[in-house]
């Protein structure tokens, strides 16, 4: 398995968009992605989404921002 790590920084973007964003990172299929988010919706909706996708979802809130780790 493949250990490459994207990054997603999607602070201060506005639904859809996040998810749109983590979309795209997910689409070579990575074993691990990181989406950075700084509000409560986009968390939720991202997570619902990486789920969805067949992703382990962390998330870490730190300073009034959400870090959300997937693993497959």
């Amino acid at each position: 398995m493949s250990t490459n790590l994207i990054k997603v920084d999607a602070r201060g973007v506005s639904c859809p968009q996040p998810v749109l964003m983590a979309k795209k990172a997910i689409s070579d299929s990575p074993a691990l992605v990181e989406v950075c988010v700084d509000n409560s919706t986009a968390r939720g909706n991202i997570e619902r989404f990486l789920k969805s996708a067949g992703y382990t979802v962390e998330t870490i809130s730190k300073n009034d921002e959400f870090i959300i780790t997937a693993k497959k």
